[in-house]
């Protein structure tokens, strides 16, 4: 049995008993934690998530932090003598996938919540005026007459530009 499940903003897959090293989680060393947005889940048959499943859950063991390897990130233009070195160590939490489970959806919520739907009262809308509705009319016949006295102003034709008068001359 197996899982996708998201941590901390990435996807993972992840089985019982597997460890994981995953983005800093908040929670002291030896707490248990709990992620719900488990994306597909593997047991016998395939269940995909639409965009997460339903009812299912992975629980795990926070084991410890620590930082990763470092990693360093050089910079160069060629010819411009620009050169910048930088680097980090990326925070890392290590886990212990517990198990991986899928709750049973409780029924007696769910029919409380219909129950709920059943009893409320459905409100009608009035009826709309007919003064609202003479009164919406007035402002569109209002648009019309203003788009109708603001005519675009007709084209004109361009000028054609004179040849340049030829210079004559004076014989000697």
């Amino acid at each position: 049995m197996y899982a996708i499940v998201e941590i901390a903003g990435q996807q993972y897959k992840v089985a019982k008993d597997q460890k994981v090293f995953v983005h800093r989680l908040e929670g002291k060393e030896g707490s248990k934690v709990s992620f719900d947005k488990v994306l597909l889940l593997d047991d016998g048959k395939v269940t995909i998530g639409a965009p997460v499943i339903e009812n299912a859950e992975v629980t795990a063991k926070i084991l410890g932090h620590l930082k990763g390897d470092k990693v360093i990130v050089f910079k160069k233009k060629r010819r411009k003598g620009y050169k910048v070195k930088n680097g980090h160590r990326q925070f890392l939490t290590e886990i212990q996938i517990d198990g991986i489970s899928t709750k049973a959806p409780k029924k007696a919520a769910e029919k409380k919540e219909t129950e709920a739907k059943k009893e409320a009262p459905v409100k009608k809308e009035a009826p709309a005026k007919k003064e609202t509705a003479a009164k919406k009319a007035a402002p569109a016949k209002k648009a019309e007459t203003k788009a109708a006295a603001k005519k675009p102003a007709a084209k004109k034709p361009a000028a054609k530009k004179a040849a340049p008068a030829k210079k004559e001359n004076p014989e000697k």
